[in-house]
């Protein structure tokens, strides 16, 4: 039974830093891309992240360029996603995704994403 759950979100204050996780279970993810997606209030899913099975390329969305970093540790079956520089508006839940089909980049489009986890919520105020 496989299984990605995501860790690490959290209220925080404008300006402040978040580092996700995303732990896998009945996975391997190095033989995976990953993405990460959020899902703001009242909106519809988004790509932000993702990152290739060897971890040498990364794609990021423009809103968060410069602020989010993508990284993997394949020996612990993680990928971690840090956050800085924190605004409202990246407030909402923040899922990863694997796919195991991504070739040499991977994809912010969430329709290549077989397996999800369950979320974690990222709140940014004051």
């Amino acid at each position: 039974q496989w299984q990605l759950v995501e860790s690490g979100g959290g209220l925080v204050q404008p300006g402040g830093s978040l580092r996700l996780s995303c732990a896998a279970s009945g996975l391997i993810l190095k033989y995976y891309a990953v993405g990460w997606f959020r899902q703001a209030p009242g909106k519809e899913r988004k790509g932000v992240s993702c990152i290739n099975e060897s971890g040498f390329s990364t794609n990021y969305t423009d809103s968060v360029k410069g602020r989010f970093t993508v990284s993997r540790d394949n020996a612990k079956n993680e990928v971690y996603l840090q956050i800085n520089r924190l605004k409202p508006e990246d407030t909402g839940v923040y899922y990863c995704a694997a796919e195991s089909s991504a070739g040499a980049g991977c994809t912010l489009s969430d329709l290549r994403y077989a397996f999800w986890g369950q979320g974690t919520q990222v709140t940014v105020s004051s």
